[in-house]
């Protein structure tokens, strides 16, 4: 007898502690869902509004980079951040000595070919005329030959003779002569050409060395404001991730190509904002907003919606999950002299209302291996309902498949808290849990 209770006993525990195991194996919705707070589905209007962080941007940038004159370069004169500069004023000056250098000798070298030139004209012209007497006393020659040999029948056989070979070589020296004459004009117009465009190289190079001189002078295309560019060669070239870069300033090497400032145009300024593919679906272009400058509290800006971007690049360390984000540009319907390039503000778009829309709290709303549920109470317990999101704005989300007055819980009654924290925050919606 003794023996059969002690065998009762054994199996009577390990039915225990198999059914404990269990319990806590499986977990499971608690019975009674008095300590977890809870909101009830209403139905009513939903005004999409939609709100946004985002910077001010000037209407236009232009950047002045240093120019290619195929060495390294050195600020003279350099505006700081901030000034502000009229179109045509200097912004930068680099160091012109170098070109200055090169436009001297270049003008030298015009000089040299100028003088060349009135040198190799004025033989020329000598050359010329003495060519010119020598024609002439060739022609005398041969006209002189010509009258003697006429009077051939007056005198000897021989002295004939020497008159005969006399015109001859009178003929051939003038056509000699013509011949040398003809060849010396084209060798003193060749060397001509040649110095001539000896004279041209020259003056390119002077020309091309002042516009040089004329490039080291970068200068405002536009009223606007200066923001000097870091000057990444500070460290020579060497870069670390998060390392501050310091600001281009009077005396330092700017390799040529570089860009050195941005002018930042007055007079047209603009917000730029990202939003969530969420909100972006309540906006159109042309929607009136509301905007708050940091930088000018107290007054309040309208501006309207300008075009839709295209989404921005996610971040490497981002999952697939995290959702989209949008571009988007807000243009001022009036601006104001204190607004400044990169203030901060917040815009505030009232959007399209939803009429009898069924609403909930969005930290009500869950999501769990791609789908999206509440958790509805009945009775004392709850229980996992999967629902459709219409619409959602910052508070609250529009959904299908619950009734008027079903009441659901605000945080995920299966997370296990302790007794002494309380209620746990509130889960995100969207956020895995």
């Amino acid at each position: 007898m003794t023996r059969r209770r002690i065998i009762q006993a054994v199996v009577l525990l390990a039915v225990v502690g198999v059914g404990a195991a269990i319990v806590f194996a499986v977990p499971r919705l608690p019975d009674r869902g008095n300590a977890v707070p809870t909101a009830v589905v209403t139905k009513g209007p939903l005004q999409l509004t939609v709100h946004a962080e985002g910077d001010l941007r000037a209407g236009r940038t232009q950047t002045l980079v240093a120019p290619p004159v195929g060495g390294m370069l050195r600020v003279v004169t350099m505006v700081t951040t901030g000034q502000s500069v009229k179109s045509g004023d200097t912004v930068v000056e680099f160091d012109p000595a170098d070109q200055i250098f090169a436009l001297n000798q270049a003008k030298t070298e015009v000089n040299e070919a100028s003088q060349e030139i009135v040198k190799m004209k004025a033989d020329a012209a000598a050359q010329a005329a003495q060519d010119q007497v020598a024609m002439l006393t060739a022609r005398f020659d041969v006209r002189r030959a010509e009258l003697d040999v006429s009077g051939n029948e007056f005198v000897g056989a021989i002295d004939a003779q020497k008159n005969q070979l006399s015109l001859e070589e009178a003929k051939r020296r003038l056509a000699q002569l013509e011949e040398d004459v003809k060849a010396r004009a084209e060798t003193s117009k060749a060397s001509l050409v040649v110095v001539e465009e000896k004279r041209n190289k020259a003056t390119l190079a002077m020309q091309r060395a002042q516009s040089v001189i004329d490039s080291l002078l970068l200068k405002a295309p536009m009223d606007g404001i200066v923001m000097v560019k870091e000057n990444r060669d500070a460290m020579g070239g060497m870069m670390i991730w998060g390392m501050p870069m310091p600001e281009y300033r009077n005396g330092d090497s700017v390799w040529p190509g570089r860009p050195v400032v941005d002018v930042i145009e007055n007079g047209r300024m603009e917000l730029r904002a990202k939003v969530d593919e969420n909100d972006r679906i309540n906006l159109t272009e042309g929607q009136a907003a509301v905007i708050d400058v940091d930088t000018i509290p107290g007054r309040t800006f309208k501006a309207k919606v300008g075009q839709l971007g295209a989404p921005a690049r996610r971040n490497e360390w981002e999952g697939q999950t995290a959702m989209r984000q949008f571009d988007l540009s807000f243009a001022f319907d009036e601006l104001d002299s204190r607004m400044k390039a990169g203030a901060s503000a917040r815009v505030t778009v009232e959007g399209r209302q939803i009429a009898d829309a069924l609403t909930l709290p969005r930290q009500a709303i869950f999501q769990k291996a791609g789908k999206t549920h509440v958790f509805v109470k009945v009775g004392e317990r709850f229980e996992q309902r999967e629902v459709k999101i219409v619409q959602r704005t910052e508070s609250r989300a529009a959904i299908e498949g619950l009734g008027e007055g079903t009441e659901v819980a605000l945080i995920d009654p299966t997370v296990v808290r302790p007794a002494s924290s309380g209620v746990a925050a509130s889960p995100v919606l969207g956020g895995s849990q």
